[in-house]
Order: structure tokens, then sequence, then C-alpha cells
């Protein structure tokens, strides 16, 4: 079956909805394994304690890389064959990261596994193409919580696994998912043939020109740097305090934690629904607005122990609720500018505000060294807040139009 780039009449499946939901999520994962492995990925790779956080970094600058070189080819070849070409790739890389005993070898394998993980990113706006308009903001919406599922998993799943088992059989046994996927996509997924016909080199030229020309594009990106650079900067500094003598959690203690905040996903497909509504504006005002209420809350928390935590709990599902809702505005509002340029929009998108998630993590780490929790909190509220006075100016300029 060959979907070209008019919609379908009949609106996409929900078994298809729920195929692209737990791909995106399964492969996303594979960005945020290492993050809670650094220490014993180094220890084995002979990697030294300066240079350990390269486990990390060169995954992200895989990862933007593609969102920005690889993503867009989703604009100009058949989709099908790219995921799954990207996916056998990942595949491979994952299962080099596995048996590897060198840094050298790790972080090659780390770089590759960012960049071919960008897949999920040309399947979110593969949904928006099988979905009908009316409809398309709840699809992707389902899409995305899969997506973000795939990400509040991943820390506590390599967590566990390494702790029962080691962090190779967590690279192992991503190679093996991943590959199986690609393999389950190949036989699923309709072929989708997009019109353009153009060089790569002009492809990749026309990204700044699309940025530059496109307001939508620039503003949503810019809403999402801000939430996501306050959720990086959470999930960073949050580990630190929960494992210090303030609350004292094991790995495994953290790692129930996070998997109590992941509840928060429950918000992308009521987000597209009030998007599909026409709601948007409101629904991106609320989601900052829990941004900021996410780090309120723990600044707030008394001394007890048990109340403190409880509240930190409270606070993570918050924060998750507004990063999921305002994912799903942001990609809504973009995918609405037309099938022909929405690969690339939808790499743009990413890049930006994953600059503003690498913000966010260094800013954190930074802070929370230097000046405390409570600083790492404020500077966490700061992002969403300036993301939020900035949303008015879209407020007033809609105004006169509501009138």
């Amino acid at each position: 079956m060959t979907s070209h780039e008019k919609p379908h009449l009949d609106h996409i499946a929900p078994s298809m909805v729920l195929l692209l939901a737990a791909a995106a999520g399964l492969i996303v994962a594979n960005l945020y394994y290492a993050q809670t492995l650094v220490g014993p990925i180094a220890a084995a790779t002979g990697l030294s304690a300066d240079a350990a956080g390269l486990i990390v970094t060169l995954t992200q600058v895989g990862y933007t890389l593609g969102l920005l070189f690889i993503v867009p080819l989703g604009d100009l070849l058949e989709n099908r064959r790219l995921v799954v070409t990207a996916l056998a790739a990942t595949a491979v890389a994952l299962a080099v990261a596995a048996f590897a005993t060198s840094a050298a070898v790790f972080l090659a394998a780390a770089l590759a596994i960012g960049l071919g993980s960008v897949a999920a990113q040309i399947l979110v706006p593969f949904a928006a193409h099988l979905s009908h308009e009316s409809k398309r903001g709840h699809t992707v919406g389902k899409v995305v919580s899969g997506l973000l599922l795939g990400i509040m998993l991943a820390r506590p799943v390599a967590s566990l696994v390494a702790d029962h088992a080691s962090w190779h059989v967590v690279f192992a046994g991503a190679a093996v998912l991943i590959a199986l996927l690609a393999v389950v996509l190949r036989v699923k997924l309709p072929q989708r043939v997009p019109h353009e016909r153009t060089s790569y080199a002009k492809l990749i030229g026309s990204l700044w020109t699309l940025f530059r020309t496109t307001p939508v594009l620039r503003r949503r990106a810019a809403y999402h740097a801000g939430l996501f650079g306050s959720f990086s900067l959470f999930w960073t500094v949050v580990p630190l305090a929960l494992a210090g003598p303030s609350f004292g959690l094991s790995q495994t203690g953290i790692a129930i934690f996070a998997l109590v905040g992941m509840a928060g996903a429950v918000a992308s497909p009521v987000a597209g629904k009030l998007a599909d509504a026409g709601h948007s504006l409101a629904a991106t005002a609320a989601a900052l607005g829990l941004g900021i209420v996410g780090f309120a809350l723990p600044l707030l928390a008394p001394d007890s122990h048990h109340v403190a935590l409880a509240i930190l709990v409270v606070a993570s599902i918050v924060l998750d609720m507004g990063v999921a809702a305002n994912l799903v505005l942001g990609q809504r509002a973009i995918f609405t500018l037309g099938a022909e340029v929405r690969s690339r929009l939808n790499g743009l998108y990413f890049a930006v505000f994953f600059a503003g998630g690498a913000a966010g993590s260094a800013l954190g780490g930074w802070m929370y060294a230097r000046h405390g929790w409570h600083a790492a909190l404020l500077a966490g509220m700061a992002m969403p807040a300036a993301a939020l006075l900035y949303w008015m100016s879209e407020a007033l300029e809609r105004a006169p139009q509501r009138a």
C-alpha cells in the first residue's frame, strides 16, 4: 500500500496509532539509557571522570545532527525505507556499544545511536500525514505520549536492569528490540512517497529559510525550549538530591520515583484534543503554568522528609504534564503548515528545543553544585516563566482578532 501526500480518506486505525506510539517510545529511549549508567560505563571502558560526560553528550550531539541532516529526508525519500534503514543502523550501533571495551569505540557507538534514533521524528510526521485534519492533534498526542513514556521509562529501566545484570545487558537488549521493531515496521507501515523533487543540498539549504520565514515554528520552538530546558534541569538535579542526605534514596528508589513521574504523559492526548478544538493559545498558557508550578511546589515543601518527597513526586508529575501537553501543541501547530515541509519543520522544532534541554541540564548541574537545591529550583522555574512572558506577546497579538 502506498500513501502519497494526500491524507487517507479513512482516519488512521487505532492499531497503527498504537504501533507508532510504541515505536516512538522504544526508539527515543535509546537516548536516555546511558544517563544513569555513566559511572559503570566509564569504569568499564577506561574513560576518565573528566570525560565521562561525553557518554551522554555525544548521543545528544548525534541526535541533534540527525534532526538537522537526516529527519529532513522525510520530505524527500520514501518514509518507510528511511525509518527501517535508520533503525537497522541503530541496532548495529547499540550492539557495538554493548560489547565495547574501549572508550573510543563506545563513544563512536553513542554518536551513531543518537544519529539513528531520529527515526522517531520521522514517525511523528508520518502519523500526522495519515490523520484527518480534524483529528490530527489527537493522533499526534497519542504518538507523542508513547515517545514521552520512552523518555521517562528509559532511565529507571536502565538502572534496574544494570542493578540486576549489567549495563552491557541494557544495550544488548535494546539492540534486539530495535532490530525486531525494524522488521515489524517494514511489514506494517504503508509506503509514503513525498512529492518533493530536489537535491539533498537544496533540501538542507532550505532549513534556514524555513526557520526565518515561519514565525509559528520559531514561537513554538521557543516555548518548548523553555519547558524542555526546565524538564532537563529537573531530571539532572533531582536524582542528585534524592541520593543526597536529605532523602537518601538508592538507585532502585530513584528509579521508582522516575516511574511515578511518567504519569504526566497522560496530558498529551488531552492537549491534542484541545488543539483540534481551537484552544491552543489557552492550553499553551496552562502548559507553561504547569512548568512553573512544578518548581514552585518543592520550594514550598516543609522540612518533613516524607512530605517533601511526596510533594516532589507531585511536582514531577505536574512538570511532565506541562512538557507533554506543550510538545503536542507545538507539533500540532507546525503540522498545519503543509505536508511537503513537515519533516523539516519537525526536525527544526526538535533541534531548537533540544538545545534548550542541553542548556537546562548544564545550568542545573552548575547551580546545584555551586548554589544548592533551592537555587537550582529557581533557575528551573525561570525557564518556563520566560516562555510564558513570550506567550503574552502572542496573546496580545491575537486579542484584537478575538474582540
